[in-house]
């Protein structure tokens, strides 16, 4: 069976990265106990785009339509298949609600009005997930 992801681009201003950092530990940890195979939150880093050979793509920065201040994030988490992402997903909102219901109002460190999700079947698949993460290791370890 072929194996889901869903996945995110978002605006996070500078100023609100620790904040969106720390509520993505809680995120990666809930996810990761309740089944997920791996959890991505990745920091744009390079994202001025070249002419690959058929005109200059689209910018990240310009998708999300960034401002200056702000970081754009392309996150991804890996499930087994698209059920399999339904029943982890159905216990971290339940875990999320439960453990926030006390909270009152809650403010996202991130823009709500540019923020996209979506499911992802995943068609071709190469590497490893340990090789996968490694990298997301050390592409970590070099950030900082």
């Amino acid at each position: 069976m072929a194996k889901y992801v869903d996945g995110f681009v978002l605006v996070v201003p500078e100023d609100k990265v620790d904040e969106y950092r720390k509520m993505a530990e809680e995120g990666k940890d809930s996810w990761l106990r309740h089944g997920a195979l791996s959890y991505f939150e990745c920091k744009g880093d390079d994202l001025t785009a070249r002419d690959m050979g058929g005109g200059k793509p689209v910018e990240f920065t310009e998708l999300a339509r960034a401002k200056p201040g702000d970081t754009v994030w392309f996150s991804f988490i890996v499930f087994e298949s698209k059920s399999h992402r339904d029943e982890v997903n159905k216990k971290v909102m339940d875990e999320m609600n439960e453990k926030y219901k006390d909270a009152g109002a809650f403010s996202m460190p991130f823009d709500m009005q540019r923020f996209a999700y979506g499911g992802f079947e995943v068609v071709v698949e190469g590497g490893s997930l340990e090789a996968i993460q490694s990298s997301a290791e050390e592409f970590r370890h070099h950030s900082h």
